[in-house]
């Protein structure tokens, strides 16, 4: 694979630069791309250092952390496109996104790959990475969506348009691939030297392993949606009807007072 120097690191950030001209062109400021930009480099300049230490002395306790900080961080950053955020969807997207993340891990590492040890970083991360960043985009899809419809149809009929217009990007990639692009994983593995066939089998493995994850992801999450709202619709309907006994036993006692007068 052809050395990439700090200098031509640097070089490949032009279009970064034009994609910033043309923000400030259509949008009028920058200031959202510039600071995704900016921690995009320092974000990943820390995980390097950090895989670094890891790869070269590789420990389970410390992978579980780095898993840890990438759920906590998606289901944060899945939320910002919302309007109305709370710790109860907060809540409901990290529970979500962590189970439907936790379990494609583990049917992955010890049913597919098996490898010896299990924790081994080198695998564990990147997998854990694609896995849970996909299944935060499709979220941040679904429940941005779902705030948008809520409002104008009934929620079971919301959840259900959420659910496929989050999955289209899902669905599109796996129509693509092969035909109109070649995924990242399977590229990077193709220029260090991996036989293209095998390089496949690991990019089938990634495809059908985030597919499943941001499917379940969402599922998850808009069952948590509907229990809420249900337990909210109860305890509405039973406040109502705390406060119509209580305006009959209002209107009882004085007709009784009356009675008791004649």
């Amino acid at each position: 694979m052809t050395h990439l120097s700090v200098s031509a690191t640097l070089l490949s950030m032009a279009p970064l630069l034009l994609a910033l001209l043309i923000f400030q062109w259509q949008l009028g400021h920058t200031r959202e791309l510039a600071i995704a930009a900016v921690r995009m480099v320092l974000q990943l300049v820390g995980i390097g250092y950090l895989l670094n230490a890891l790869f070269t002395s590789p420990a389970p306790l410390l992978g579980l952390c780095v898993l840890s900080v990438m759920l906590l961080a998606a289901s944060w950053i899945a939320l910002r496109p919302l309007q109305k955020k709370s710790v109860w969807r907060y809540v409901a997207a990290l529970s979500s996104l962590a189970i439907a993340s936790v379990l494609h891990l583990v049917w992955i590492i010890f049913v597919v790959l098996q490898p010896a040890p299990w924790y081994q970083p080198q695998q564990i991360i990147p997998l854990a990475g694609m896995v849970v960043a996909n299944g935060m985009n499709s979220l941040s899809l679904g429940a941005e969506r779902l705030e948008a419809q809520i409002d104008s149809n009934e929620l079971p009929k919301a959840c259900v348009s959420a659910f496929k217009a989050a999955m289209i990007p899902q669905v599109n990639s796996l129509l693509a691939v092969g035909l109109v692009s070649l995924p990242g994983m399977m590229t990077g593995q193709i220029l260090a030297g991996m036989a293209p066939l095998e390089a496949v089998r690991y990019q089938i493995l990634v495809m059908s392993m985030i597919a499943g994850n941001a499917s379940l992801t969402l599922a998850l999450y808009f069952w948590q949606v509907k229990r809420n709202y249900m337990k909210q619709q109860s305890s509405k309907q039973q406040s109502s009807k705390q406060q119509s006994s209580k305006q009959q036993s209002s209107k009882q006692k004085p007709s009784t007072q009356q009675s008791a007068h004649k």
